[in-house]
This record gives C-alpha cells, structure tokens and sequence, in this order.
C-alpha cells in the first residue's frame, strides 16, 4: 500500500499573530491527497488551532516529563490542550544548540505518542561526517538510538532525514544519496518493527524548496519533507504541496 505523502512545515523562532495570514493561505491551498502540518512557535499554537479547525498545527518540541520544575519547556498535555496534534522531536537545532542526546529524544517520542501526539523524529550527520564517508553508519546508529520502543502506530510516526550541512544553506545531497539514506533507514525501521516498519513515512529535509522538490519525492522511501525556510510563505509552501501530490 503506498505511503501518503507528509509535507510539514516548521517555522522555527519565525512568526507573530500578523503572520498567520500566511497559515491561513496555506490551509486554504492544501487541498486532498497531501497530508499537511504546520509546526509553530509555542506562542502561535493555540490561535492557530483555533483559526484553522481540522488543520494539523504542531509544537516543534517537547518535554518528556508530565509536569514539574523545567523552566521554559512545553510538556505534552501543554502541547494538546494549546491544540497541537503533532510535534517535531530531536531536530538538529535542539540537538546541537541544547545538547539533546539520543536517550533525551527518545523519551520525548516515546511520551509523546503515549500523550496521542503525532510525531517527526528528525536525524542527521554534519558535513565532517558525509565526507568521511561515514554517513549512512550515523544515521542509522542515531535513529537506533531515538526510536520508541514497540509497539508503535505508524500512522503517527514519521522520520525526517535532514543532513545538517543542507538546513538553510541551498545545498543538498544529490539524488543518489537521498535515496541511499532512505533505503538504510527503511531497513532500520523494519529491523526495529517488522512489517509496520513499512509504514512508518520517512521525510526529507533541507533546503527543500518549489524547484527541487518534484526530483527529490520522486525517489523511493521519500514520503515527504520537512520544511523550514520555504514554509513561511504560501506562495513558497504551496508548490512543494502540489508537488508531493503529483509524486502519490
């Protein structure tokens, strides 16, 4: 059974409440066929929720505790009742600029799935490690060490592959690598879930944009991308919707 795309959105430190006239452009232009999330500012959560009923909005992450003394962090039920159905987990920005761990990221999928989230497991390597040569044994050893344990529904359950060295830089890998890397993390998934790990929807993400991503959702296992600077607008937004579509 084919997979149906996801394009999701993620509008990092960007956007205010005059903004969200571009959430609304882009709900409005999503259509059928394409699932379609947008993963916002905390700030911006429960007013988007609110002005665009029945459209994924997302948190673009989240504490694994309940509840406690975690100054600044948004736990899982903060997420759901803001609105949110959604969540991104171990984006490399965390990752790197808040010193998350592969257990910590675990445990953030882990707690939000059991919350009824949705959730993007993102994992990458950096430029030193692609030319080493050494990517497809970090990626995958990383995503080994981020995945839930079972027993998990993969409908609610996404990998992003975004090589860090591509996020905002208009560089990517070339087809070749992407479809390598998919290939390798699909294998992964199926070790870690058997069958169901068929179903689980591995995205790609940086730099994608309106005139690479036809190319880029045409390989196999590209189930999607994860998007950050061409999310913002719908003008941008829209034709790498349109073009995850014509990709089904």
């Amino acid at each position: 059974m084919a997979r149906t795309k996801l394009v999701a959105g993620n509008w990092k430190m960007n956007g205010t409440a005059a903004d969200l006239v571009e959430a609304r452009a882009i709900a409005a232009g999503a259509g059928e066929g394409v699932e379609v999330a947008l993963c916002l500012p905390a700030t911006l959560i429960e007013r988007a929720a609110r002005a665009l009923p029945g459209f994924a909005i997302g948190g673009q992450d989240v504490r694994a505790e309940k509840a406690g003394a975690f100054t600044g962090d948004i736990s899982t039920q903060m997420l759901i009742d803001a609105g949110a159905s959604l969540t991104i987990v171990g984006h490399s920005e965390r990752r790197q600029g808040h010193d998350e761990r592969n257990g910590v990221v675990r445990g953030k999928a882990e707690a939000a799935m059991i919350a009824g989230l949705k959730v993007i497991l993102c994992v990458g390597e950096e430029l030193a490690i692609r030319d080493a040569g050494r990517a497809i044994d970090w990626v995958t050893a990383q995503l080994d060490e981020c995945l839930p344990s079972k027993p998990i529904n993969a409908a609610c359950f996404a990998v992003a592959y975004e090589p860090i060295w591509a996020i905002g830089t208009g560089k990517i890998p070339s087809m070749e690598e992407i479809a390598e890397m998919h290939a390798a993390l699909r294998q992964r998934l199926i070790a870690a879930y058997g069958d169901d790990g068929n179903d689980v929807r591995i995205l790609y993400g940086g730099s994608v944009k309106a005139s690479n991503a036809a190319e880029i959702f045409a390989i196999a296992d590209v189930d999607g991308a994860l998007v950050g600077g061409a999310s913002l607008t719908a003008a941008d937004f829209l034709p790498i919707v349109a073009a995850a579509r014509l990709a089904r």
